[in-house]
This record gives structure tokens, sequence and C-alpha cells, in this order.
């Protein structure tokens, strides 16, 4: 309904009753009900307050000229884009996404873990704590569809990894990814770490069978090892500088070099690439190991392993990697 400031502001239509000349044989006159929706004993109760005045004031009745504009037609229409404004809504921010938020923020600089100071792995070590006691899956073996993905690891204290990690170690060659396949249907494992370098991407996986043991823990047996066909680039770049030993050393003058070699590098990519993986048997009894899987939702995974070190993924595709 519209409010009075806004009705003034509407075209109207002004309607007045003259006096009776004789208050015993006039009658009072009639409004049109096209006009005003007024009743008859409505319109009488007003004739009657001004009997005995020979100057009564005029009655004045005023009707939008607008009126159906703003009828039932116009609350119904409002009514739905309210409904529209409701489902548009944003999600809500819960306790749950803001130390998650918190939690892939601390990891920034960290390298995986391998250059946290002890005061960010104390920080995340309370996060993961804090996720945990909220775990919105407490049985994660009892959800495998929610395990079933590829898992990128954003965060270890599994110091086996460190030498991996560390800056030198491989000359010309970066740890581009650390991942974990989960495949629910067929229960298994597969672990990957993928190299990248300027001349070629590799990677080097195990494949491995889980066995459900508890509603959070998982037993885990190494299989095979795989080293992946390496990926040649038919295009030679080179860093400027790389650091060896804690020594850096200048690529530049080897840069003319390569430009003489681009064409057989193309020939040889082409005939690497195309050859199958290198595969091995892992035949050793030890290589074993059990899963306890302390938070689970559908874009993060908390592990901890037989040696107390914990693994923080993130699941491929979500929200949470991107810078």
């Amino acid at each position: 309904m519209a409010s009075i400031s806004q009705t003034n502001q509407f075209p109207c239509k002004t309607l007045s009753q003259n006096p009776p000349h004789n208050q015993f044989t006039s009658k009072p006159s009639i409004l049109p009900l096209n006009s005003v929706r007024i009743s008859r004993s409505l319109a009488k109760k007003s004739f009657l307050s001004i009997q005995g005045f020979t100057r009564a004031r005029p009655l004045v009745l005023t009707r939008a000229a607008d009126d159906d504009e703003w009828g039932p037609e116009k609350e119904k229409e409002g009514g739905g884009a309210l409904a529209v404004a409701e489902e548009e809504s944003p999600k809500e921010v819960t306790e749950i996404d803001n130390l998650k938020k918190a939690l892939v923020d601390s990891f920034y600089g960290t390298d995986r873990g391998l250059n946290a100071t002890s005061e960010t792995r104390a920080e995340i070590v309370e996060l993961i704590t804090q996720l945990e006691a909220k775990n919105p899956t407490p049985a994660p073996t009892e959800a495998l569809t929610l395990l079933n993905a590829k898992w990128i690891l954003v965060y270890t204290s599994f110091s086996g990894l460190f030498p991996l990690l560390s800056r030198g170690t491989l000359p010309l060659a970066r740890v581009e990814e650390i991942s974990q396949t989960i495949d629910s249907e067929n229960f298994t494992v597969q672990n990957s770490i993928q190299f990248a370098g300027p001349l070629a991407t590799t990677s080097i996986s195990t494949n491995a069978k889980f066995e459900v043991r508890s509603p959070k823990r998982v037993q885990i047996k190494f299989e095979e090892g795989v080293i992946g066909t390496p990926q040649v680039t038919d295009s030679l770049v080179l860093p400027e500088n790389v650091e060896f030993l804690g020594q850096k050393i200048d690529l530049s003058p080897f840069k003319g070099i390569l430009s003489s070699v681009q064409d057989t590098a193309s020939s040889v990519a082409k005939t690497i690439s195309s050859q199958p993986p290198l595969k091995f048997s892992i035949s050793n009894s030890n290589a074993q190991s059990w899963l306890l899987t302390t938070y689970l939702d559908e874009d993060l995974r908390i592990s901890r392993a037989d040696a107390g070190s914990v693994f923080v993924f993130i699941k491929e595709g979500s929200p949470l990697l991107m810078p």
C-alpha cells in the first residue's frame, strides 16, 4: 500500500456534498460507486452528521487515480522479487569455513611445510586440532565417495619428504606437485610426485591397495612403483641461474649453445615421450603403513600416519587451491 505522502503526489478526483436547503425534503447526495467504494450506510451517516447546519463543510473523499497500479498484482510481483532475492542470497560462512581459510593461509611460503618456522608450525597444529574437533565426517571410511578423488598435498610434517623438497638437491628440477589419488571402488591408492625442469617433466609414483580397519583407519600395502615417461620439451629454456650446494651458478653463457640443438631436441622429445613408463614391483614385506583420516569434507582432508606425521590435502579443483 502506498504511504500518505506518496498518495498526495497522485492526481486525485475531488467529490463534494453540498449542504441540503431543506433538512426534511432534501436527500443526501449519492457518490458514484465507480469513484469511491462506499456503502449506503456510510453515506447516510455522513449526511446525518451535517444536519442542523446551514453551511456545512463539504464532505471530501479522494481516490488515487492510479490505485490499481498498487493493487494486489503489484504486491504479488513484489513478493516474487523477494523470493528471488532469498534464493540468490550468499552462502552463510560457518566457523569451519573460517578455520579452513585460516589453515590454508598459514601454508603460504612454507613450501608444503619444508620452510615452516616453529611459530608457523605451532599455529598450523592449533588450527588442525580445532578442525579435527569439528570433523563433519566422523567415520571417513564409511563415506568412501568423499575419499574418492585426487588429493593435492599442501602441507606435511613428514620429515622423510623434506630432502626431496629441499632446494639444490635436484639441480635444474623442482617438485611441481605431490598428490594422492584414492579409488574407493577398487580400494587402491596412488602416491605421485611430479618433477619439472627446463628439459622435461616426469613423475615417480607408487601403487598400493588399502583395507578398511576402522571407521577412520585404513591399512596400506604398496605393490609397485612407476617411473613416468619423461615429457621432453622441444623448446629448451634455462633459468638465469641455479642454486647448487649453496652457490648460485650463472647459466646465461649456455643459452647461446641451446639455439643450435633445438631441432635435435624436438626429435628426441618425440622419441622419448612415446616410450611406456617403467614399472617395478615392491615385494618388501615391510612396505606397509596405516593412515588415519581425522578430518574429511568435500574440499579438505587431514590424515595422520603411523609415525605421527600429519598430512593436509586439498581436493583437485577445489577453490581452496586458488591463490
